[in-house]
């Protein structure tokens, strides 16, 4: 299922869930690129890249930009 299939509020769970997957992986990984951090969780690019707004909003999460990649870690 697509997140273009969700509703709304269901979305935002899956968003919230994907986010509970995120911090999991970078817990048992460390620091990760974003493309590779999405191909661990297992999600679409796009809904990682929610969920990391997510944990980054609730200062949950480092993201380091460096040359042309972008770093995910946990603070």
């Amino acid at each position: 299922m697509s997140s273009a299939d969700l509703e709304p509020e269901t979305l935002v769970a899956h968003i919230g869930k994907t986010a509970g997957k995120v911090w999991h992986v970078l817990t048992e990984n460390g620091r990760m690129t974003l493309p590779k951090l999405a191909k661990a969780v297992g999600g679409s690019r796009d809904t990682v890249m929610q969920a990391v707004g997510w944990l980054a909003r609730e200062d949950k999460v480092v993201i380091e930009d460096q040359g042309r990649n972008r770093f995910i870690s946990l603070r």
